[in-house]
């Protein structure tokens, strides 16, 4: 049986200027080798699991590059059409069984997006692995409705299983440096990283909508690019956000807001603010969580700043309660644990959000609580983190001595004190006596 290997796409040169190219495949090197050994000869294949836009496609696809393949995959429109997936790949009106038939001399076959598939073609997945004939590469998406005949494949035990994670922070970092024509500054890829959680369609796509909204801009004396100030609401992030945008019940949205302004919320602080049975149905949709001191806040780290954002200027100052002159016994409170952090040499993460939002909106930071930030990540070893940190201080406060001195410690611990060698060597005169 004669099966073709690619599809002809024809397109004008306006439209190929604007298609986007790949970012270079980076990080996930264990987890290619693992899906390369998975399709060797004499293996039954492999399935791979992970959250939307973790990157699943692109792992598999680098892994098999260069090997003869055939290629299924399912889509939403098509569950209900008899063998969809493999229309291409079958003539019409096969059966079950002829159609395994016909695919058993196959190689390597790729399922891709195999939660979308229609009954038939998941069945005839299914047999492919009983048969052990053809070596199955198959993808799903977590969290999807997945068809039994696919589940079965590694409950069944037909199949191994690579429950992909989310790409680590500092694998985001290497694919971001490698990926953007910018290079980003630390707090700023801290932000990438938080708001996309591991999904990197979302992280190409709001990084390209920073930069065209013209909100990069140059951290001074380096080569590296900040963001500051709101989330741009484009129609990805609006589809990424539609369950707290798009509520339909108009108490469900205000308390969401009220959230989004001023998480971590206590929930016991006003008690007749915010309505309990609401917070209740919104805790079991999984948008918001209570943390173990009865703080209420946002399950996502993209659902705040883009509430934020969305609202319009009247409903923000009438929202809004952690603006910069009421952060203070909040921000206070961070700076003492992280001030007792470091008293006792004790450099784990730390979670310290009031901070991190006031810094990622733009809001003037005090200069202490700045420092201690960047005494905090350097005494952990991260001193890009740390002149990050002082460099934020530093920016509404240029003349404070103790963001001066742990920028100059960072940079010259770093081997990047070729900017202002001579400041670091007071810094480190000043540090060698106490």
């Amino acid at each position: 049986m004669s099966m073709p290997t690619h599809v002809a796409v024809t397109t004008s040169l306006r439209d190929a200027k604007r298609l986007e190219t790949p970012w270079p495949f980076t990080g996930r090197a264990a987890e290619l080798e693992l899906v390369r050994g998975s399709v060797a000869a004499g293996r039954g294949g492999l399935v791979v699991t992970g959250p939307a836009g973790a990157g699943k496609t692109r792992l598999v696809t680098e892994a098999v590059r260069g090997t003869d393949r055939a290629r299924a995959a399912g889509t939403p429109e098509t569950r209900d059409v008899r063998f969809a997936a493999f229309a291409h790949l079958l003539p019409e009106g096969v059966t079950l069984h002829r159609a395994v038939h016909l695919l058993s001399g196959v190689r390597l076959l790729l399922v891709d997006d195999a939660h979308l598939l229609d009954s038939a073609s998941a069945a005839l997945v299914h047999q492919l692995a009983v048969h052990g004939r053809t070596r199955l590469l198959v993808v799903a998406t977590d969290g999807a409705s997945v068809p039994d005949a696919v589940s079965r494949l590694w409950s069944g035990e037909l199949l191994p299983r690579l429950a992909l994670e989310p790409l680590p922070r500092e694998e985001t970092a290497e694919l971001l440096a490698a990926g953007a024509d910018t290079s980003l500054e630390p707090l700023t890829v801290d932000r990438l990283d938080r708001l996309c959680r591991g999904d990197l369609r979302l992280l190409r796509h709001l990084l390209a909508a920073v930069r065209e909204s013209g909100l990069l801009v140059p951290v001074p004396d380096t080569d590296q690019w900040a963001w500051r100030g709101p989330v741009p609401i484009t129609p990805a992030v609006r589809e990424r956000t539609a369950q707290v945008l798009d509520r339909p019940r108009t108490e469900e949205r205000e308390t969401l807001e009220r959230l989004a302004f001023a998480e971590p919320l206590p929930l016991d602080l006003d008690p007749d603010a915010l309505d309990i049975r609401i917070l209740e149905n919104l805790e079991a949709e999984g948008l918001v969580t209570v943390d173990d001191h009865g703080a209420g806040r946002l399950a996502h780290p993209l659902h705040g700043p883009v509430l934020r954002a969305a609202a319009g200027r009247l409903r923000a100052r009438r929202l809004a309660v952690r603006t910069p002159d009421r952060t203070g016994p909040a921000l206070e409170a961070e700076r003492a644990a992280l001030a007792l952090r470091v008293e006792q040499a004790d450099v784990r993460p730390v979670e310290a959000p009031v901070g991190e939002w006031l810094a990622a909106e733009g809001v003037p930071l005090p200069a202490g609580y700045a420092a201690l930030r960047a005494r905090f990540a350097r005494l952990g070893g991260g001193l890009r983190d740390a002149a990050a940190w002082a460099r934020e201080g530093l920016r509404t406060h240029p003349d404070d001595p103790d963001c001066r001195t742990e920028l100059a410690l960072a940079t010259a611990q770093s081997g990047d004190g070729a900017r202002g060698g001579q400041e670091a060597a007071v810094a480190w005169a000043a540090a060698a006596r106490g």
